[in-house]
């Protein structure tokens, strides 16, 4: 039997490992500067300081103004407030949404909630690897779009969506609809500028750049208004009340002052050496596209269960997912609506790289999956 003499740690989508500094940071805020930032005391100044660092600290990051950040609890609680947020505030000036089939569920979810509501939702097909066309997009918004959210890298398949080339789209249509995107899987891998992106909302979140889970960041536009989704407090200009994690948000801080995008050449490699490693094993099929984002490959075993491979590695100390972590095991509907047949969705395995991974995890792995088809009984 394959068993590892240490931990091989590939399912960076659904988490990443905090960085030591992060960590650091954290334990200090929490025995040290553990006043509350909204104090006027010593203690809580202090507090504030370091978030209000924090926050200067991932407006740099995405090219934007301090002003324009809002600390939230993560990428659900994000997109949440983004998507339900704006779409309330323009209810009165219309009532059509434009996404995709393949959002992450937080999108998904608070789109069918706007549906109870008397929202129309557009969930635009996507191709064979996730992507939703600029056309189609083209052709949904029309004079009562509020809103368009439309993710930056797809989460299951690493699919790059042309979140670039949709505010052009929208001047094209002479639309003043929002146009908000997830940037979750994006964030401290590929560059996310707010300038380039042209977005008025953008998503990420901490604990998929080495931060702590429980933290994540809005970026919202000078100018653009939602509508609060909880109450209480003056903090974060009533956007997002509440007394601040700031713990949790100085070890954001952290984590985002340590991004290095250089390393896309590094994880590059490593997934070039993945592909080519399982180009030689028979029964396997990669779904994710060749241009997708480099820490991420979606690939099915042909006849093995996928839950079945993820338990077989786990037991040699392997960890990689059968899809997304908030789906806990559920057939994937990105995978679905790609128009993946059932027998790949059945069996498909996502490989998420990250800063600390090596081709001598990649070897290992494949080397267990070699062994499972072996082992494993087909379907």
């Amino acid at each position: 039997m394959i068993v590892t003499n240490r931990e091989i740690y590939l399912d960076n989508s659904a988490t990443t490992k905090v960085s030591n500094a992060a960590a650091d940071r954290v334990y200090d805020m929490l025995v040290n500067t553990y006043g509350n930032p909204s104090s006027l005391h010593t203690k809580g100044l202090e507090a504030q300081h370091i978030v209000e660092g924090a926050r200067d600290i991932t407006a740099k990051s995405l090219g934007a103004d301090s002003r324009e950040i809002y600390f939230t609890s993560g990428g659900t609680e994000g997109n949440n407030l983004a998507v339900i947020g704006a779409a309330l505030r323009r209810r009165k000036t219309g009532n059509r949404i434009v996404t995709t089939a393949a959002e992450h569920s937080s999108v998904i979810e608070a789109c069918r909630y706007l549906e109870q509501q008397g929202f129309e939702v557009i969930y635009l097909p996507t191709d064979r690897y996730g992507a939703v066309s600029e056309e189609s997009i083209a052709e949904a918004v029309d004079e009562n779009t509020v809103l368009v959210s439309v993710m930056y890298v797809n989460n299951e398949l690493g699919t790059i969506q042309p979140v670039e080339k949709i505010r052009r789209i929208l001047k094209r249509k002479n639309s003043r609809a929002v146009f908000h995107t997830d940037a979750v899987q994006a964030f401290g891998k590929i560059p996310v500028r707010a300038g380039k992106l042209n977005a008025d909302i953008i998503t990420v979140s901490g604990h998929k750049i080495h931060a702590p889970k429980g933290i994540g960041a809005l970026y919202i536009k000078k100018g653009t208004l939602i509508t609060p989704r909880q109450f209480g407090g003056e903090q974060q200009s009533k956007i997002r009340p509440g007394t601040e994690a700031s713990a949790l948000i100085a070890g954001f801080g952290q984590a985002v002052s340590e991004i290095d995008l250089d390393k896309i050449s590094v994880i590059s490699e490593l997934n070039a050496y993945l592909r080519e490693r399982l180009s030689e094993i028979e029964g396997i099929v990669i779904n994710s596209p060749d241009n997708a984002l480099e820490y991420v490959i979606n690939f099915s075993v042909r006849g093995k269960k996928s839950e079945t491979i993820v338990h077989f590695l786990a037991e040699r100390g392997i960890y990689v997912s059968s899809g997304s972590a908030c789906a806990k095991g559920k057939q994937s509907y990105v995978l679905k609506a790609a128009g993946i047949e059932k027998e790949l969705s059945d069996t498909a395995i996502r490989v998420s790289f990250s800063k600390y991974n090596t081709k001598q995890d990649v070897d290992a792995l494949t080397e267990a999956i070699i062994c499972a088809k072996g082992i494993i009984a087909d379907i």
